[in-house]
């Protein structure tokens, strides 16, 4: 990001040409109640409700995306499948979600936001309904059907992050943004958690696949009766009728040329390269390695252990927590000494964690307790982007391509990271145990020792 020079397009790091300059005038005018005076059309109490429900939904949303990797040894062992096929349900979940996004964003920008989440949640909803009924002879019906949840959810993370752009500025956005990205990491932890509880009580994984859909349901009721659709650009002292509205090609050719929403896409790409992998699938090599170590006994039958998930979707809730609010926080007090604090918080975040994702590694053979350990400080490093890459995009891009901005934003990240990097871990696993090429016996005997089958020594 260094050498950015504002634009049309974009404003400068946190200077003093604010984007809400307005906005906190009137927030100051006296004798006047700040309800009436909020220029996106929505009081405050709404506003914080709104906020509170896009959460809610951003919760399910990511609870969804990970309680198939909760009960994955189930899944596996139901319709007796490789590692290869089991990471195809995570990337044509995520093909789907991207390819789809940029149709959102184009929409998002021009017609009501509002409905279109209603509509895209309520058929995220019944499709994941419809994936737990699966029979185990059409595994193809089940990648289908994860496709489909994908269409669903694009429809919903496109826009929601511009409707909060709406409706906050400054710093106030930042706060908003954090705890609406809150629901990244603790939706991800709580989907390992209900899928695996949910999969011991009732001793069949089909159910962890219905409680997502009840839920999902009733924040389609509440969208609908309590979400009011803001202004766009309004509290940015730039109402809708002053902005420009251009054509869709002309609105890529002028996020291309934003160096500041480029680069740090490309940032949140290694990002998504590293949840994506890590998401499906510490999960099972946390069960492996215990079963290599004879901690655990290999899953021969339905319900397989799954503390595992459990235990890692604790560590991805606190760790959530942890990262989004200490990475707002650092941006925070950086911000006092250079207008490129949020840019060089996401780099350090990312080179910390690196270590200690490796150290989990590597330690995996020779102490549990040191696994999840480096697994907990990778994972908090790691969620210190969340927030900050959602506001760097809102405050470098103008109110009328945010969505178009937000949809190729997952269009590259997931293109280029967790689209791919689950099927990738799970080919290249067995493929380096057969070609010979991993220096570790522990990693090959992990790599061959799938749910249902014991450990055997090379």
């Amino acid at each position: 990001l260094a050498g950015f020079e504002p634009t049309s397009d974009s404003a400068p790091f946190f200077s003093d040409d604010s984007e809400a300059e307005g906005t906190e005038e009137l927030d100051g005018a006296p004798g006047q109640r700040p309800d009436d005076l909020s220029p996106s059309g929505v009081s405050r109490v709404r506003s914080v409700l709104t906020v509170s429900i896009l959460c809610y939904i951003n919760l399910l949303n990511y609870m969804d995306r990970f309680t198939v990797a909760g009960v994955l040894p189930d899944i596996e062992r139901y319709f007796r499948i490789d590692d290869g096929k089991s990471g195809l349900l995570q990337t044509v979940f995520i093909c789907s979600y991207m390819f789809l996004a940029p149709f959102f964003g184009y929409l998002g920008d021009r017609y009501n936001r509002k409905l279109i989440m209603s509509v895209g949640i309520s058929f995220w909803s019944l499709v994941t309904l419809a994936s737990s009924y699966t029979p185990k002879e059409y595994f193809w019906a089940l990648l289908l059907t994860r496709g489909l949840v994908g269409v669903g959810e694009a429809s919903y993370s496109t826009i929601a992050p511009t409707i909060i752009a709406d409706l906050y500025v400054k710093e106030k956005r930042t706060q908003m943004l954090s705890i609406f990205y809150f629901a990244i990491p603790v939706g991800s932890g709580l989907g390992y958690i209900v899928g695996s509880k949910v999969d011991y009580a009732a001793k069949d994984w089909h159910w962890a696949l219905r409680v997502t859909p009840g839920l999902g349901l009733i924040a389609v009721v509440l969208l609908l009766l309590v979400v009011q659709e803001p202004k766009r650009g309004a509290v940015e002292a730039r109402p809708e009728h002053h902005l420009h509205q251009t054509s869709w090609v002309a609105d890529v050719k002028a996020l291309s040329k934003n160096r500041s929403f480029v680069l740090s896409t490309f940032g949140f790409t290694a990002v998504a390269f590293v949840t994506g992998s890590l998401a499906l699938w510490a999960p099972a090599f946390l069960f492996r390695a215990a079963v290599f170590t004879g901690e655990k006994s290999p899953c021969v039958q339905e319900p397989c252990d799954t503390s595992d998930s459990l235990y890692f979707g604790i560590i991805t809730c606190v760790t959530g927590v942890l990262g989004v609010a200490s990475g707002v926080e650092a941006s925070r007090r950086l911000r006092k000494r250079t207008p490129r604090a949020d840019p060089l918080v996401c780099a350090t975040g990312l080179l910390l964690s690196a270590p200690f994702l490796y150290l989990a590694i590597v330690f995996a053979q020779a102490s549990t307790i040191a696994t999840y350990v480096f697994i907990f400080l990778g994972e908090t490093f790691l969620s210190m982007n969340w927030a900050i890459v959602a506001d760097i995009l809102l405050y470098v891009v103008v109110p009328t391509r945010r969505s178009t901005a937000e949809a190729f934003q997952i269009v590259l990240s997931h293109l280029l990271g967790d689209a791919g990097s689950p099927y990738l871990i799970g080919v290249v696993c067995p493929l380096c145990t057969s070609l010979g090429v991993s220096s570790s016996v522990f990693i090959q005997q992990l790599c061959t020792t799938t749910a249902g089958e014991s450990v055997k020594s090379k």
